[in-house]
């Protein structure tokens, strides 16, 4: 650990990182672009800091960083004053710059900054270096035509455009990769994750025009009262009395999990972006000071949020979006002495989507070939071919007289392939072994038929892993098919006693 003259105090990763952009300043046209990557928690704020106060002392010349929200504004003007690099924030208050000498660094939201150059009630001329934060954003590139002769550097934990269409390799020369996650984690400066996983079927979502998951359809499938059991199973099986984040798509689902949380008797807020400022402020105020607080959120603490105390994150959407899952579990990585871990649900098979959030990434090859990255990520049907149906412990104590309770639809289906037999025999089988475990469980027919009702959940797994097989996974033929292994397993158990 090393303290600036100032006094902040800086890690030997952030130092080299620091060294390598100051690399770039001498050897680099003044006009280059660079792209630095560091992962949430690991201090991108207080990098870029340091590297303003060392370029305005070293080049004599302003700096501009720009952000697109007035939290983060707020939060790099305080951190540049930690450094005594005196600042001036340009927000929707300010019309004009009457004494531009004044201050050597600016902080400006991109919206308010692009009108005010735009109407000439602005002019930033003198600017040597812009640092754009959150730069997988493609709001800043508008402002681009008003620098064209300063230094670039854009800082991201995720070198992935928001775009598509427009490829961060487009704007910037190169990327500068910093320590990841895993050494992070390492030499004690993130939290471990710990990751509990839950299967969720994402068939009836729809991808958007930005190519993530709609709030529409999202909202369907995580407003129904299986998904909020499943989401509440899922805390108490692994947060109970933890402070619990809560991540979901849309306002809605939100109120839902508010109200299917406080129906059970926890004590939860809910937050979304049509809350005042100071409604806001209350209730993370509360979030904090409460040891075992509930906070069912929409999007907005996804960036420009800090909490260390948060114990667990609970993923309740699915996402496509690489850097809005590293950015929802990266509000729960934060150490603190009492806490080196912190949990991870997911509701929404992010985890088999995109890896482990620890895991090595190739930030080079993505930034240079994203597009390669998007095709090539695993489909919601692959992942699904892989969930394997478990009977939950209360349930497989209702069948304990059975050795066991598994059915393996595609060892059987390979059997049968090979025999040359029909391939509905393979459901035929499936049925008669639900028959054989609600028979042998059962003193009679009565208890067999309530036995058979519990068993909706496997049933349609076994249906779904069956129609993989058979290559035929149409909603309507899955349908049928349940229906008809319901009414053959009824006849099946009566046909038994």
């Amino acid at each position: 650990m090393e303290k600036t003259k100032e006094g902040k105090k800086l890690y030997e990763y952030q130092i080299n990182d620091l060294n390598r952009i100051e690399e770039r300043f001498e050897n680099c046209p003044s006009d280059y672009n660079l792209l630095y990557q560091l992962p949430t928690g690991g201090g991108k704020t207080v990098v870029f800091s340091e590297i303003t106060r060392r370029y305005i002392k070293s080049k004599n010349k302003k700096v501009l960083i720009l952000t697109h929200r007035i939290e983060l504004c707020r939060q790099t003007s305080s951190m540049l004053s930690e450094f005594n690099v005196g600042n001036k924030i340009i927000d929707s208050k300010v019309k004009e710059l009457p004494n531009p000498n004044n201050y050597m660094c600016y902080v400006a939201m991109v919206e308010t900054l692009n009108n005010r150059l735009n109407e000439k009630q602005i002019e930033m001329n003198d600017v040597g270096l812009v640092i754009i934060d959150e730069a997988h954003f493609n709001s800043f590139r508008k402002l681009f035509k008003f620098f064209e002769k300063s230094f670039l550097l854009g800082v991201t934990a995720t070198p992935l455009s928001s775009n598509i269409k427009l490829p961060l390799h487009d704007t910037y020369k190169e990327l500068l990769v910093g320590s990841s996650i895993s050494y992070l984690i390492k030499e004690g400066f993130l939290a471990k994750a710990n990751n509990y996983i839950y299967d969720v079927g994402l068939g009836s979502l729809k991808i958007g025009i930005n190519g993530d998951y709609t709030v529409k359809s999202s909202e369907i499938l995580y407003s129904t009262s299986s998904m909020q059991n499943k989401l509440i199973t899922a805390y108490k099986e692994n947060a109970l009395g933890k402070k619990t984040l809560i991540f979901n798509n849309g306002i809605n689902t939100s109120y839902n999990v508010y109200h299917t949380f406080k129906h059970a008797g926890y004590d939860v807020r809910h937050l979304d972006n049509t809350f005042s400022k100071k409604q806001r402020e209350e209730i993370l105020a509360w979030f904090k000071n409460k040891p075992d607080a509930i906070l069912t959120s929409v999007g907005l603490l996804t960036t420009g949020f800090d909490e260390p105390t948060i114990n667990t994150i609970i993923l309740n959407r699915a996402t496509r979006s690489l850097t809005l899952y590293f950015q929802m579990i990266g509000r729960g990585s934060r150490v603190l002495p009492h806490k080196k871990s912190f949990d991870v649900i997911d509701l929404g098979n992010n985890i088999a989507r995109f890896g482990l959030w620890s895991a090595e990434i190739d930030w080079q090859k993505i930034f240079r070939h994203p597009s390669y990255f998007l095709e090539n990520m695993i489909s919601d049907i692959a992942i699904e071919r892989s969930f394997r149906y478990k009977m939950p412990e209360e349930l497989r104590q209702k069948f304990s007289k059975s050795e066991s309770v598994e059915f393996n639809i595609e060892e059987e289906s390979e059997k049968i392939k090979n025999t040359g037999s029909r391939s509905f025999s393979v459901i035929e089988k499936a049925v008669n072994q639900h028959a054989n475990i609600c028979v042998e469980n059962s003193d009679n027919f009565l208890e067999a038929l309530q036995l058979f009702r519990l068993l909706d959940d496997d049933i349609t797994d076994r249906v779904r892993r069956y129609c993989y097989c058979i290559c035929k996974s149409t909603k309507n033929y899955r349908a049928w098919v349940e229906e008809e292994y319901k009414k053959k397993l009824k006849a099946k158990i009566g046909s038994k006693f």
